[in-house]
This record gives structure tokens, sequence and C-alpha cells, in this order.
């Protein structure tokens, strides 16, 4: 996992050949004003945005997921959201199988920690990253950048 700020962005451009791409989109995006639904930007590379009220702990920990073909960028565009993280290699507890649909894969285990992000701030979760997000009060506009493996 990380966790940092747009400003840093481009530090992380070598870890997959699509992050350029994917920050790229961000940077020339007016996502304050992108409207909530799923869009494609290129091949392997697909934007969430996502405006909605945050969740209890209890409520974003039922979903406590990670994903086998997909990295997550995670970009909280306005609000305070906390998320869940918890290494997969520690998480015993499955809750369900695999969704290959969905690429997704849930757990029941508590987290190692909660973090938060607020305005410009992002996260990338990796297939060994179980996290669980949308924690926190009032508005969160986010975005989320799926980027195949």
């Amino acid at each position: 996992m990380i966790i940092d700020t747009l400003n840093n962005a481009s530090k992380y451009y070598s870890l997959h050949p699509s992050f350029a791409k994917a920050f790229e989109y961000i940077n020339q995006n007016d996502l304050a004003n992108l409207a909530d639904g799923v869009s494609e930007i290129s091949e392997g590379l697909k934007v969430i945005a996502n405006t909605a009220n945050g969740k209890t702990k209890e409520a974003s920990l039922a979903k406590f997921e990670c994903h086998d073909k997909n990295i997550d960028i995670q970009l909280c565009v306005k609000g305070l959201e906390t998320m869940a993280w918890k290494p997969r290699e520690k998480c015993v507890i499955p809750n369900g199988d695999y969704n290959p649909e969905k690429d997704v894969r849930f757990f029941s285990d508590a987290p190692d920690m909660f973090f938060q992000l607020t305005d410009g701030q992002f996260a990338i979760f990796f297939p060994e990253d179980v996290h669980a997000p949308m924690i926190g009060e009032g508005e969160i506009k986010k975005v989320v950048i799926k980027v195949k493996i």
C-alpha cells in the first residue's frame, strides 16, 4: 500500500506501465464535477466516481476487500475519508468466495490500522492489500482508478 498526495504521484509512475496514464487522467479532469459512475479511460484502466455519505466502520468492514486482477488508486476528491487496511497474508477469515466477475474477495478479519485521506490525497492498494473504504461522516467524493494487472 502507498499513501501520498497528488503532488508526489510521479514518484510512482515506474511501479506499473499504466500509472502515468492514470495520474494524467486525474490531473487533466475536473474531478470535483465528475459525474458518478464508471467509465473506461483506456484498455486496462477504468475510473469509478462516487459521491456518498460516509459509512460506519462496521458497515465498511462488512466488505473488507482485496482484488486479484486489479490495483486500486483511490483518491479523495472532497471530504474526509477513513480507510481500514491489513496485509492479505495476515487475513485468515474469508467472507465468501472470490467473485471473478467483480474481481473481489472479502475477509472478516479485523484491520491492523485505520488512516485518513482528505482532498488530493490517495492510496494505492495492490492485491496484497485488504482494505475497507468510505468510513466517515458527511459527504465524501472519491475517484477509484482500476489498473489491470
